[in-house]
Formats: C-alpha cells, sequence, structure tokens
C-alpha cells in the first residue's frame, strides 16, 4: 500500500469500515421501497374526495306508508396499485316520511363516523340485524323474516359490503345446495294437491278468500292478499 503524505493538522479522525457505506446504500434503497408501496389505510383524519362513487338501495316495508333510499358512498383507496380497494366512507338515507327524521339523521351521522374511523365496520351488520320492533316484524317478498326495519338496513349494508368485497357471501355450497333441492322437491310432491283446486291458476298454498270464495289468498308486503278480488287484511 502506498503511504499517504499529510500535509495538514489533523483535527479529527474516525475509521469507516467498508460495510457502512454499503449499508447506508442499502438503508436509503429499502427506504425508497417503503415510500411506493406504502399502503394507505382507512382513519379518521381522511379527508373526503370531491367525488364518491356510491350506490343507492330501496327500502320498502310495509309498516311504512314512504320507501326509503338508501346510499352508501365509498372510497377508493391506493388507486392504480395492487392494494386498491374500497371501503365505506359515509350513508345517507332519503324519506318522505318525517316521522322517523329524528333517528335516521342521528343514525347516519354515527354510522359515517365508524366508515371514517376505519378498522373492521362489519360489526355493524350483526348489530343491526338483532334489533327487533316490539311491534312485531314482517315478511319480504320471497317469504324472509324482518324483525324490524333497522335490521332490513341491516341487510343492505350487508350486501353492499359483500358487493365491494368486504364481507364474503354466504352461499352454500355444491352439496347443501342439492340437499335443500332434494327436500323441497320431497316437500312438492308431499304436499300437491290432488282435489279440484290442484289446476288452479292462483300460486300453490294459496289460502280460501272469505269474501270471493276462491283459493288464492297469499301474503303480500306482510299482509293477506287475495289475488283475484283484491280483499286485503291491511284495507
Amino acid at each position: 500500500m502506498k503511504p499517504v503524505q499529510i500535509k495538514g493538522k489533523i483535527v479529527d479522525y474516525r475509521v469507516e469500515k467498508p460495510e457502512a457505506a454499503g449499508g447506508q446504500e442499502a438503508g436509503k434503497a429499502t427506504k425508497e421501497a417503503e415510500a411506493k408501496t406504502k399502503v394507505v389505510q382507512m382513519h379518521e383524519k381522511l379527508e373526503r374526495p370531491e367525488m364518491l362513487e356510491g350506490s343507492t338501495y330501496k327500502l320498502k316495508s310495509p309498516v311504512m306508508d314512504h320507501a326509503m333510499y338508501v346510499t352508501i358512498n365509498d372510497i377508493v383507496l391506493n388507486y392504480g396499485t395492487e392494494h386498491e380497494g374500497r371501503r365505506p366512507f359515509e350513508i345517507f338515507i332519503n324519506t318522505k316520511n318525517l316521522d322517523h327524521f329524528q333517528w335516521i339523521v342521528a343514525m347516519t351521522r354515527m354510522m359515517s363516523a365508524v366508515f371514517r374511523k376505519g378498522g373492521d365496520v362489519t360489526f355493524l351488520v350483526e348489530e343491526m340485524k338483532a334489533v327487533f320492533d316490539p311491534r312485531g316484524g314482517y315478511w319480504l317478498p320471497g317469504g324472509k323474516f324482518m324483525p324490524s326495519v333497522i335490521a332490513e338496513l341491516g341487510h343492505i349494508i350487508e350486501r353492499h359490503l359483500q358487493k365491494i368485497g368486504l364481507l364474503a357471501k354466504t352461499d352454500l355450497d355444491e352439496h347443501q345446495q342439492r340437499l335443500v333441492d332434494e327436500k323441497r322437491k320431497e316437500f312438492i310432491e308431499q304436499n300437491r294437491q290432488t282435489d279440484a283446486f290442484a289446476n288452479n291458476e292462483f300460486p300453490e298454498g294459496a289460502l280460501l278468500c272469505t269474501k270471493c270464495s276462491t283459493v288464492a289468498v297469499v301474503r303480500l308486503d306482510g299482509c293477506m292478499t287475495c289475488l283475484n278480488c283484491g280483499e286485503s287484511k291491511c284495507g
């Protein structure tokens, strides 16, 4: 090694190891990589963009005079990256029925605050579906029972969270679906009508109407309604 002549006065010194320089470069490269792959999560300080994407759902309950329109707006996080995802950001409910105005405003503000807080918001679904109306629930078209209007709102939120991928759909697997189809077919065969009403033009399982004496009474929107003369228990 060729000796180096020092002409000036030595005022300080340090020992630099060969791996130190490489370590600094590696640390710098790691920080740059972390900055590029930084994932934005939902939190309460996240500002609202000028435009949000959302969906509107109609809720028509037989216990209410007017329909409710539920709008859930989503924010898109990490747009254009592999971590891109949608999260609910706010919710609005619009209805002509002013009797429910106070609790609708309070509930939508609380739910929007929970959405913007971040974290796991799926717990809202089970909490709302567990609310029961002391006056009794109602049946939806298709035979699904709703214990209250709040519970139906919970089902709407559940459907939306499944749509954006925050909740998994609870569909039956192949074996369960086959078993249900077999049981349904067995039930229909056992209860098939063999009397004069077997070829009735009205749905199977309809009841006898006391007004027109026709087997045409079915449940529509929570009310027993005759499909022949229009007689309804709800007036």
